[in-house]
């Protein structure tokens, strides 16, 4: 029995840490899209005012932005942690 509990104890350990990661790399990627937008030398909010709807353009490019950096984050602190283990 104890070998389970300490199995669980380990996974919530792993999933504590790769949610930690995940935040970590969702802040980043929101403050990197926002950089993006509101910088005029990457030209991304014209390109966003060029299209039909902006609102929608520009919360498609901030979710996309932030899922990719979140779930970049979230695998390489899997991996990390795994490799500590």
């Amino acid at each position: 029995m104890r070998a389970k509990r300490r199995s669980t104890h380990l996974m919530s350990g792993i999933a504590l840490a790769v949610a930690g990661h995940a935040a970590m790399g969702v802040a980043l990627g929101l403050v990197f899209a926002l950089i993006l937008m509101r910088t005029p030398f990457f030209g991304v909010l014209p390109l966003i005012n060029l299209s039909i709807d902006p609102a929608t353009t520009m919360t498609e490019f901030v979710v996309a932005v932030v899922l990719m950096f979140g779930v970049g984050a979230a695998l390489t602190g899997f991996v990390l942690t795994m490799e500590d283990e």
